[in-house]
């Protein structure tokens, strides 16, 4: 997220070139936050209950700083389903374990049931920009959170695994057929929260393999490292049109 943020500041010409930014949550070690111009970058951490904490702290913080028109974008990695690794997924809908469009949270020892549909409009400028970079492919589809990086993604390299290669290429056909084009652990939450708040929200990763050749990376760190600056070159760019149209 530092990364980021530096790249944007380069982008929008704020701040001054190798300018360090400073950690907005340097006291606490749950994640951390830069700033540039109208501009928050958020580290999560990992899978939902990680991403959640931050989410109620950080919708918190932008109520009572009085912010509007906010625009919330997770940006990361994923593991795709039928496309080569680099290509970048923008979410249409996070999806469950069941392909199910929703999030549940049991609270108060209720089940509570959240609809997890993403910004269409926003999802539409997000392909938009990414016709303008024209830099590496970009689909629109489905993501599908789960709980689990091992059994719950039908990973077969775990301690535990009670299926076979063929269960598993049989979930992920499944997967694919329903839409989902890519796998990660923090998108269901985060598009029912933001979706209950009123905000606009988009999630969109890279893949860094195609889970139906494999469950391990095999790409080189340089490769990896280029792969992972696409979702922030295009949302920088999105960010940047935004704020010329503003």
């Amino acid at each position: 997220m530092k990364g980021f943020i530096k790249y944007v500041a380069a982008e929008l010409g704020l701040g001054r070139p190798g300018e360090d930014p400073p950690n907005i949550c340097e006291g606490t070690d749950r994640y951390a936050m830069f700033k540039v111009g109208p501009v928050l970058s958020v580290s999560h951490g990992m899978g939902v209950p990680s991403i959640a904490i931050m989410l109620h702290e950080l919708l918190k913080l932008l109520y009572h700083a009085r912010c509007s028109s906010v625009t919330i974008i997770r940006i990361g990695t994923s593991g795709g389903i039928g496309l080569e690794p680099g290509s970048v997924v923008i979410t249409r809908q996070a999806v469950d374990a069941y392909f199910k469009p929703e999030f549940e949270q049991v609270v108060l020892g209720k089940r509570v049931v959240r609809p997890t549909d993403l910004d269409e409009r926003l999802v539409q400028e997000l392909s938009e920009c990414s016709k303008d970079l024209r830099e590496f492919r970009t689909v629109v589809g489905n993501t599908m959170c789960t709980m689990d990086f091992y059994e719950g993604q039908g990973r077969l390299d775990g301690a535990l695994c009670c299926y076979t290669e063929r269960d598993k290429q049989a979930y992920l056909q499944a997967a694919l057929a329903a839409g989902v084009q890519n796998i990660e652990m923090e998108s269901s939450v985060f598009a029912a929260m933001c979706r209950a708040c009123g905000l606009r929200a988009a999630v969109v990763c890279v893949t860094l393999l195609d889970r139906l050749e494999g469950d391990q990376i095999c790409s080189p760190h340089n490769v990896l490292a280029e792969f992972q600056q696409r979702p922030q070159r295009l949302v920088g760019l999105f960010i940047k049109k935004c704020l010329a149209g503003a």
